[in-house]
């Protein structure tokens, strides 16, 4: 799971694989704001078949908090 979400953070930030892990916080350690955080969740849900309401975005801070949601969404 981790890797695909890495895999679509490279391919909607464009941010080296290397700066990513489960503790990357996503506004400050990869500069996604809100716009792109939009984008990132809207590519989740279409890889993931899930959908994640506009609630919950407040609570993604971290990468391994966006794994820890498509996780509990999929497992659902």
């Amino acid at each position: 799971m981790l890797a695909q979400v890495k895999q679509i953070i490279i391919d909607t930030i464009y941010v080296d694989e290397s700066f990513i892990t489960t503790d990357s916080i996503l506004k400050e350690d990869l500069g996604i704001d809100s716009l792109t955080k939009l984008e990132l969740i809207l590519e989740c849900e279409n890889t993931f078949d899930i959908r994640i309401e506009d609630s919950e975005l407040a609570n993604l801070k971290t990468v391994g908090d966006v794994v820890a949601m498509i996780t509990r969404k999929i497992n659902n």
